[in-house]
């Protein structure tokens, strides 16, 4: 039986949710970047974009190592919540 918890909980959304909207979003910028039709604020969303996806990698990569707290993970998950409803 799969056990639901905060930690698995968060994994999947960064999985199924997170890492394939900002790498879409990411690939979006790129395409105005290579046609250079991209503002300054396409370079500089690309550039936090990036980093967020980097972020969010490290995130699942302490998840499966253990190496964050049921507490961390809340708090964690609890700002992508945020994040998805302020976007959205």
């Amino acid at each position: 039986m799969h056990e639901h918890n905060i930690k698995t909980d968060l994994k999947e959304l960064i999985i199924d949710t997170m890492i394939p909207e900002s790498q879409s979003y990411i690939d979006e910028l790129k395409v105005l970047i290579d046609n250079k039709t991209a503002t300054d604020d396409d370079f500089d969303a690309s550039t936090e974009m990036i980093s967020f996806l980097e972020e969010l990698n490290l995130i699942v990569k302490a998840i499966d190592e253990d190496d964050i707290t049921d507490e961390e993970a809340q708090t964690i998950y609890d700002r992508i919540l945020t994040m998805i409803e302020e976007h959205h």
